[in-house]
């Protein structure tokens, strides 16, 4: 992928936003506790009956999306012992994460397909792979990316456009 790397021992997310997302969300309780949220579980006991997981540790672990967050906290007024925990924006935004590692899951891990499948409410299809794409929308593979440094970066139509190399005839 080129010559320059990321700092790969920036831990603290000063050049990449990667240990920070990690910081958030880096063990399996939060995904799982995201996953139910995305299914329309949002109260501390559905968490845990969903979910079979020990009080102290769903605790925790929902402190840290709220402190994050990725969901908020809100107590019932119609009874201050219930307390809603909903999807933030920020959270909502994370759905494309989890689907790519649910899909790499399907792949690598289970080698069958979840269910249920996620569809589109437009024509109620399963949803394409997540992949990664160019700005203009071309899906790219591994080998068609390089690290830049963001002072590198030149306007749209100035940047140098790589061709593939031509075949001696």
């Amino acid at each position: 992928m080129g010559k320059l790397r990321e700092k790969l021992n920036d831990l603290d997310g000063g050049n990449c936003a990667l240990p920070l997302a990690l910081e958030a969300m880096g063990e399996r309780w939060s995904f799982m506790i995201l996953r139910a949220a995305f299914n329309g579980v949002h109260h501390f006991e559905e968490f845990q009956q969903e979910l079979n997981i020990a009080r102290n540790i769903l605790s925790n672990r929902l402190s840290k999306l709220v402190d994050h967050g990725i969901m908020a906290r809100e107590v019932m007024a119609e009874d201050r012992r219930k307390v809603l925990y909903q999807l933030t924006q920020k959270g909502v935004e994370l759905l494309p994460a989890m689907i790519a590692l649910r899909q790499w899951g399907e792949k690598w891990g289970a080698g069958v397909p979840s269910t249920p499948v996620l569809v589109d409410t437009h024509d109620e299809q399963p949803i394409g792979p997540v992949t990664i794409t160019a700005h203009d929308g071309r899906p790219l593979e591994y080998g068609e990316l390089v690290w830049k440094h963001r002072s590198e970066l030149q306007p749209l139509g100035q940047a140098r456009v790589r061709m593939a190399p031509v075949a001696a005839e």
